[in-house]
This record gives C-alpha cells, structure tokens and sequence, in this order.
C-alpha cells in the first residue's frame, strides 16, 4: 500500500480493441470482465487474515475518530484513497463496512415505521408484526445490496446485474407516498376494516394486512418496468425525464415526507392528530400510554427538538465517523431519555424473538388496480434518480462518467434496481432502490473499496435477523422519531433542489417549476382537496376502480407535480438563445445585446471546460 501523504494514484485507463478495418475505438468492443465481481484467491486470504497488514494496514485511523472540539482538534495527514478492488486491511474494511450500515438504519427503518403506523395513512399493524417489517427491511436491503455490489454478467451478452460500485440499496421513500394514499382510498372504500364511535364519532382504523399483500403484489407487477427500460440507453431516459422534472418531483416527494415527519413529532399521525375533546384518544398515542399528553404539547416538542439540537451538535463538533451516523446518534440520544423519563416501556424488545427471518410472517399478495398507474410513475421516478445516485457513486469513486464502462453501470444498476423491485415484495418488504446517502461517506473517508459495501451487508442482515435490535425502534416515542424523519425527509427536498440548481433558469424553466409546484404543493399541504371530483353510484368494477386510481393520483402531490412538468417541459418551446438572463453590472454602463450573447458564450464555455476538468480529475 502506498504511503498514507501520497496522492490518489491515477485509475489506469481502459484498454481499447481497435478496429483492424478502421483507424478508431469500437466501444461496443470494450471488455468489462473486470468490472464483474470475482471471489478472492486463496493467497489474498491467507495474506489478509495471516498478517499484521492484513489486520491493520498504516491507516490513520484517528482520522475517523478523532472529534473536531477545541483541544483535540489536529491536522492530520490525508488518508489514501481506496479504489473499488485495492487491498483494504480487514479492521478498516469492518469499520468503514459499520459506518455505511449506521448511515442507512434511519432510512431503512424508517418506512417501515410508518407504513406500518397508525392512522388512516398507515396499516395499523400490532407491535409484532412491525417488529417482524423493521427486521425484513434491514434484511433484504443487506441481500440486495450484494446484488449490487458484486455485478453479474447476463449469460455472453453485453448486459450486467448490478453496478459493480459502493452502491447499496434501502427501502425508496418514493413509494411510501403512493402507500398511504392507496390505504387511505381502502380505508375509505371498505377494503381495509375500521369502526365509528357512534357517541364519539371517533373512527378507529383496524390492522389491514391485506392491504399490504395487495400493495406489494402490485409492486411486483409495476417492477418489469424498470427492468424493460433499463435496456434503453441512457441518454434517451434522460431526455424524458430532464432535470427539471426529477428536481420537481424529488422535491414534492420531500414535501409530502415533511409533513408527515412534523405529524409525528407534534405526538403522532394516529387518530389523536385531529385532537378530540372525548373518547380514548384525547391524549397521544393514547390515553393509556405512559406519560400520554395531547398531540402538540410543549413535551413532545421537547422531545422532538432534543433529537434535532444532537444532530446539530454532532455536525459541529463530531468526528467523520459520528458525523456520518449523525441521526442514528440522535436517535438514540432521543431514546435514551425517552426511557429514562418514561416516555416508554420495553414491552416490545420483551415479547420480539431472539432470531428471525425473512418469510417468519407472510401476507396474501394481491394486485390493486387503482394503485397501478401511480407505481408505475414512482418506478420510472425511482429508476432516473437512481442514475443519479450511480453518476454520483462513479464521480468520488474516481471513476468516469462518460464512455461504455460508465454507460454499462447504469445499465446494471438500473436492472439491479428492478430486479429488487420484484425481490423486495417476495421477502415481503417494500421495493428497494439505490441509496444516495453513501455517496457522501465515500467523498469523507475516501473509500470506495467494495469490501467496505460487503462488509455493510453482513451489518444490515445480522441487525434484522436478531429481531431484538428491530424492536428497540418501536420504543421510540413518534416525537422522536418525528424529531429525527422531519431532518431526514428536509434533505429529500435539499436533493429536489440541488438537481434545480443546475438549471439556467431562464422564463421558460421558472414556468415549468411554478406549474408543476403549484398543484403539487397544493394538494400536499391541503390532502383530499382533488378527490371529490368524482361521484359514482354504481357497481361496475372498472369504474370504480379507474376512479380510485385518479383519486390516488390527485391526492399525491409528487405525482401531478411530474406529471404536469414532464408536459410542459416536452410542450413548450425551448428559449431562444438570447433568452437567458445575464448578470448585468449595475455599476458601469449597460452592454449591449452583442455583448451579452459573448458574454453568455464565453461563460458557457468556462462551464463546460470547468466540468471537463473535473472528469479528467
């Protein structure tokens, strides 16, 4: 291994086959067999586990851990970077495999603790059984992370499954939107049980098992698409899907999450959201809870705003390692002192089993028409953000973001995410895509090294099969866990904006964005406001359901939001190129209309030569 003050080596460039007919590269010629996971020698085993290097390396670990407070701050020398097949030394491998595992339990987990939650919006599930979701997801998302990682080739083709890259996958917050909007159409329609207080008027939401079977039966049939156009190149899917509509929709998605965060950490999305003056609900979660106050009161937003207050802390004054785990920390931070004040009881880490696995509890799959045409919208949604993620994973993984190899990744990544799509509901878990969160763990620690990506999954799959590790999550108080999502789902709208910030924002993109936010914060901020269009006294079957599909499309905000920019976008004119707005010095006289079109030439040509700059490096 290189000296630890050394420069990041320069990636050794592909190997061309050259054309014996014609003086030029062939692209389609390029072998990718190196970029296929292999299994290690025997020698590289025995130098791993037989020696101090092996073990330990040189590696400035205090790097990692040493926390940025007055007194211990130092300047430290810069760790090496760790391509994706150089020899990681197994301590690093098991500590940078751990940090990856901490930075994604919150997004894992939390999905699961909503979709299974109560309300109308949620499945209402006993503690057990959101026991045995919280264990799945963290299970399956472990399995599929592997696919991912390792990259299989399809048979002889030119096709791969996987990325090849650092590139993990969790439980999508996409879907959960289309979930709660498909349940509360059920809840609504009869499919899923609930009851009246006939006194109270209070309605209480019964568990609906059914609905999930039926949610993720249709998941699995919406999947074949992502897998059909993972096949495409992708540069026609990114002619579809522009920026300009993936930042719209990834920020509404952000929206819709948001305002479900800051329901639970007013004390609960349950039924005492609606803060009734009778019946068993007054308080929240109940009025039988340990310490149980009325949603809103000053200790649930004490508690909410302890776990946000750490999350600040740690990101000023943490070390890499905790800062990469910062909302894991706050969590439990949050937990801690939940407990210690009573706030909850450990009834359900009591009553979980030691071990547990995948299919330990089943559900009857089934499809739910109405929810068809939404998933299919989300799938597309997740399988263009996900060539975000991987353009990203290749960017601090010192790869290149151009030419076959790159192209080749995208493709098996896409794939892989499809395929997870269809695996994910058979483990009985929601559908999985790429993780962005990673990316970021890659550009601190400048490792890239997919033994650390293993390493991960041996973390994620240990932590869901023993189920008491799942159950500790049920203890959090939801103004915690509100304290800790509403952080988490901010930064999806912080990822919605960034891919706007690209954009040169000229009338024609400033329109776009303003029509497609306008219903699609609409409808988020006011639920229900579109669904009482429709009136159908009838009994056929395709009605009804082709009324509860539009129902579950105007009820969800991220989905007019991209239905409405993606027309636009491929309706309106483009803009002349004068159109741009340039910044102008109001300090010195006004130029003219030819020096403004060099001006904007000029600047569009240190643009592209500082991005090519930045591909080369």
């Amino acid at each position: 291994m290189s000296e630890i003050t050394q420069q990041p080596a320069v990636a050794t460039p592909p190997v061309y086959i050259l054309d014996p007919h014609a003086n030029r590269i062939k692209e389609e010629d390029i072998d990718l067999s190196h970029t296929v996971g292999k299994l290690p020698t025997w020698t590289t085993v025995q130098e791993s586990l037989g020696t101090r290097t092996g073990w330990f390396g040189d590696y400035d670990y205090g790097f990692l851990c040493m926390p940025t407070l007055p007194g211990f701050s130092k300047v430290t020398r810069i760790p090496p970077f760790f391509g994706l097949k150089d020899r990681l030394p197994l301590i690093l491998a098991i500590v940078m495999g751990f940090q990856h595992a901490l930075a994604m339990i919150a997004g894992v987990v939390t999905p699961a603790l909503i979709m299974s939650g109560s309300g109308k919006n949620g499945l209402n599930f006993s503690p057990a059984m959101r026991t045995q979701m919280i264990s799945t997801s963290l299970i399956t998302s472990g399995l599929l992370s592997l696919v991912q990682i390792t990259r299989f080739r399809l048979g002889r083709s030119r096709y791969f499954l996987g990325t090849g890259l650092l590139s993990v996958v969790g439980t999508s917050f996409i879907f959960l939107p289309v979930l709660q909007s498909s349940v509360a159409n059920m809840y609504a329609s009869g499919f899923c049980p609930s009851t009246v207080d006939p006194t109270t008027g209070n309605i209480t939401y019964m568990s609906c098992p059914d609905a999930w079977g039926a949610f993720l039966g249709t998941c699995m049939v919406c999947s074949f698409l992502p897998m059909i156009l993972s096949f495409l190149p992708p540069k026609i899917l990114k002619k579809v899907f522009p920026p300009i509509v993936t930042g719209v929709t990834v920020m509404m998605i952000g929206v819709h999450l948001v305002t479900s965060g800051m329901g639970q950490w007013g004390g609960g999305n349950g039924p005492c959201k609606g803060k009734p003056t009778t019946g068993p609900f007054v308080n929240c979660p109940n009025n039988s809870a340990p310490r149980a106050a009325p949603w809103g009161d000053a200790q649930w937003i004490g508690l909410g705003f302890l776990v946000f207050s750490i999350i600040m802390i740690v990101e000023f004054f943490g070390s890499p390692f905790m800062k990469n785990a910062q909302v894991v920390i706050g969590l439990i931070v949050g937990l801690i002192v939940a407990v210690a004040c009573g706030y909850t009881t450990n009834e359900s880490v009591d009553a979980a089993p030691v071990v547990t696995f995948l299919w330990t509890r089943t559900y009857k799959i089934g499809i739910y028409a109405p929810a068809v045409i939404p998933l299919l919208i989300t799938y597309t949604l997740a399988m263009v953000e996900s060539i975000g993620d991987i353009t990203a994973s290749c960017e601090v993984s010192q790869l290149s973001v151009e030419g076959r190899e790159f192209e080749s990744r995208l493709q098996g990544g896409i794939l892989a995410d499809g395929v997870a799509g269809m695996l994910a509901p058979l483990f009985m878990n929601s559908p999985m895509s790429c993780y962005a969160q990673n990316n970021g763990i890659i550009s601190l620690t400048r490792c890239a090294n997919t033994m650390a990506g293993y390493m991960c999954c041996l973390f994620l799959v240990l932590m869901g099969v023993f189920s008491k590790f799942g159950a500790l999550f049920l203890m959090v108080p939801d103004a915690v866990l509100g304290g800790m999502t509403t952080f988490l789902f901010s930064s999806v709208v912080v990822s919605g904006i960034r891919i706007l910030s690209f954009l040169p924002w000229t009338r024609r993109e400033r329109f776009i964005v303003a029509a497609a936010l306008t219903l699609g914060v609409g409808t988020s901020v006011v639920p229900g406001v579109f669904t009482h269009m429709f009136h159908y006294t009838g009994t056929n079957a395709f009605v009804l359901s082709l009324i509860n599909s539009a129902n579950i499309v105007l009820d969800t905000g991220f989905a007019l939001a991209a239905i409405v920019s993606c027309l636009l976008n491929a309706l309106l004119p483009a803009n002349p190129p004068m159109a741009a707005e340039p910044i102008i010095d109001r300090h010195g006289p006004i130029p003219s209309d030819k020096e403004i079109q060099e001006m904007n030439i000029e600047a569009q040509s240190i643009h592209e030569s500082m991005l090519n700059d930045k591909t080369r490096h």
